[in-house]
Parts: structure tokens; C-alpha cells; sequence
């Protein structure tokens, strides 16, 4: 199954982090990624296609074709700090086999740029959300658990579907540490709510100062993004279908 990486750049990256922004629950790694994007002025280094994609492309207004793609985007810090390697994308994998060769492919080209530690972003779906909404975790290992708790995170129990759980999964067995940070969402429709979270707990971790103001506009544009793909209407056209039909979503 055909899975192909366009490096346009291998840049040079000081002990490199990467932040996986791939669809899921409540799009709230979607809207993380792209929000970190634009605050950090990250440059897109790769591009990323698959068979496993979705089987389509939506032509826009003007007549141009665009086609479900992942794409890996670098910052340099300049405070001394770890860079970053941004995972973002509009879709996952549809097939297993699918995700499995799309992670073991990031992490190839990952590890040669000196990535030791991943961290993955999700949405827990929950029928109420408080006003802050809730954080759990998992990890590949006792201490890096340690680590994500003490930001006030809790233990997560259970299964994390799609690239979310595998890539935790098989960094552990790459002995690439990493942990997952799963946010209260009420579902599939983009949550800046949640997404801002999110971004509060990288701020944490990573040492970060990424501005919070603009998260909004990230998830508007993430529905405009998922709309011209037909996902938002069919996520609400199927809600009671959500968990079979929308198995790539985390």
C-alpha cells in the first residue's frame, strides 16, 4: 500500500518534540496543531500522501483540486527551548494497515531529525464538559506519566483509537518516550473550547507562550476545512453511526 513522504527540508533541530495534529473527537487536535502553526510561524518541511487516504478530491471555487494530505511542519526556538515537529493534517488513515504504515513512516523520518519524545493530541468525548474542561493522560512509561500528571492531568482508562494511541504505542516500542493528551469534548464538532486547553497544557510542558486569543479563528477555519470535505454535515446527518463510520477520528 502505496504511502509516500515529499521532503521538501531536513532541517537541523535542537532535541526536536513532536505534536501530533491529526482529526479526531471534537477536532481538537486539528484546531491545536493549526493554532501552534500560525502563533510559532512553523515551516512546512514535508507533505505526506496515501492510499489509505480518503478516496477523493474536493475541487474548489476557482476549478483547483485538493486532496486529503498530512503534512510535517518544523520550529526553531529561539529560547533555547526544544524544537518542535508539528503532525497536521485533514484526514487520518482509513484502514488499519493504513495507520500503522502512516506512523511507521513519521517516525522514520522523525527519528533521523533527533526526535526522542512524541506527544499526541486527542478529544474524550463526554455527554457534559465543565467550564475547564477535564485533561487525562497515558504514557509510555512510569515517568513520563509522572511528568504529564503533575500538570494536572488525569490518568486516562481505556482504549485511544487511530494514530492518537498507535503512535504511543509504537514509540514505546521504539523506545521513544511519549504520552497522549486527551481533552473533555462534547463530540465531533470543532471545540475551541477544548483546543484551548490543550494548548494551555503544551504551554506548560513544553515551556511555551503561545497566545490563546486566536483559537477561535483556527477552529472556524477547521470547520470551513472539514465542511468543503463533507465531514461536518455527515458526522451530524450520522450521529448514531459516529463510532462505526468515524473510526479514524480520536
Amino acid at each position: 500500500m502505496a504511502c509516500k513522504i515529499q521532503i521538501y527540508e531536513k532541517p537541523q533541530l535542537n532535541n526536536p518534540v513532536l505534536v501530533e495534529g491529526l482529526p479526531g473527537i471534537g477536532f481538537v487536535a486539528n484546531i491545536t496543531a493549526l493554532h501552534l502553526i500560525r502563533e510559532l510561524k512553523a515551516v512546512k518541511f514535508a507533505e505526506i500522501i496515501s492510499a489509505s487516504f480518503q478516496d477523493f478530491a474536493v475541487i474548489t471555487s476557482e476549478g483547483t483540486a485538493r486532496s486529503p494530505i498530512n503534512e510535517l511542519y518544523y520550529v526553531k526556538r529561539e529560547d533555547g527551548g526544544r524544537d518542535l515537529i508539528i503532525w497536521y493534517g485533514n484526514t487520518q488513515a482509513l484502514t488499519t494497515v493504513g495507520q500503522y504504515e502512516l506512523v511507521g513512516k513519521v517516525l522514520d523520518l522523525v527519528q533521523e531529525l533527533g526526535c526522542r519524545l512524541i506527544i499526541s493530541i486527542g478529544g474524550f468525548k463526554k455527554e457534559k464538559v465543565d467550564s475547564v474542561p477535564a485533561v487525562y493522560s497515558a504514557a509510555t512509561d512510569p515517568a513520563t506519566l509522572k511528568e504529564v500528571l503533575d500538570l494536572g492531568t488525569k490518568i486516562m482508562v481505556g482504549h485511544i483509537f487511530g494514530i492518537a494511541g498507535i503512535i504511543i504505542g509504537i514509540g514505546r516500542i521504539r523506545k521513544i518516550k511519549g504520552f497522549a493528551l486527551l481533552v473533555d469534548t462534547l463530540g465531533m464538532y470543532p471545540d475551541a473550547a477544548a483546543s484551548k486547553q490543550a494548548v494551555v497544557m503544551l504551554n506548560q510542558f513544553l515551556k511555551l507562550n503561545v497566545d490563546l486569543t486566536n483559537v477561535e479563528f483556527a477552529a472556524e477555519q477547521t470547520k470551513r476545512q472539514l465542511e468543503s470535505f463533507g465531514l461536518v454535515r455527515n458526522i451530524q446527518e450520522e450521529k448514531k453511526k459516529e463510532e462505526q463510520a468515524l473510526r479514524w477520528f480520536i
